[in-house]
């Protein structure tokens, strides 16, 4: 008998894990759309290499009742975001590998989501699988996206802002820097100008 075929953006996965079966393929990260949208801001996604897939259904005897009902699921991509360091890209690899176990219904998963650590979802009678893998790369993703070693010195060119001086400044801007300046005429003097005065050695 022909193997039961499975189409991924509408998977019967009570059937898929009773069969055992297995899917894997590939999907355009600009197919992703909720994933395109958290990336590098004006990225082509279409530049992306796509996101390999599979996915196994399995099923776990018990001694007491029916079996449970598992699904194995993996992904890896290489993705892009804005490095929030200095604001050029950071393209890295993201892989995820799950196991999320089926509950019959609403009240099982919620019963099994407090009593273990598993991840669990209630059946439906079609999955999106496209969909739950877009889910797990989003939860996979760094909360703060950055270099390693960034290719632009960020500390160094903040440094050469601060001491590079304003074009057209003062005197007055530039007396003030120091506070062991002479007040111009008509203006009070700077509160720790004469502390300052003391702390400089005298001039033999």
């Amino acid at each position: 008998m022909k193997p039961r075929s499975f189409a991924p953006e509408k998977l019967d996965i009570q059937a898929f894990i009773d069969a055992g079966a297995h899917l894997e393929g590939e999907v355009p990260v600009s197919a992703l759309a909720r994933v395109a949208a958290g990336l590098m801001p004006g990225l082509d996604a279409s530049s992306l290499p796509p996101v390999r897939w599979s996915a196994q259904g399995r099923l776990v005897p018990q001694r007491v009742g029916g079996p449970q009902l598992w699904l194995d699921l993996q992904a890896q991509a290489e993705l892009e975001w804005e490095c929030q360091r200095c604001l050029h890209g950071v393209r890295e690899p993201l892989a995820f590998d799950r196991q999320i176990r089926f509950a019959r219904d609403e009240a099982e998963a919620a019963r099994l989501d407090a009593e273990s650590d598993d991840d669990v979802l209630a059946l439906a009678r079609h999955l999106n699988l496209l969909a739950l893998i877009e889910d797990e790369l989003i939860m996979a993703q760094p909360l703060v996206p950055r270099h390693d070693v960034c290719p632009t010195d960020v500390v160094a060119i903040m440094s050469d802002e601060r001491e590079t001086p304003v074009p057209g400044a003062s005197e007055p801007a530039a007396a003030a820097a120091d506070p062991a300046s002479p007040a111009p005429a008509g203006e009070k003097p700077h509160p720790f100008a004469a502390l300052a005065a003391l702390k400089k050695p005298a001039k033999e």
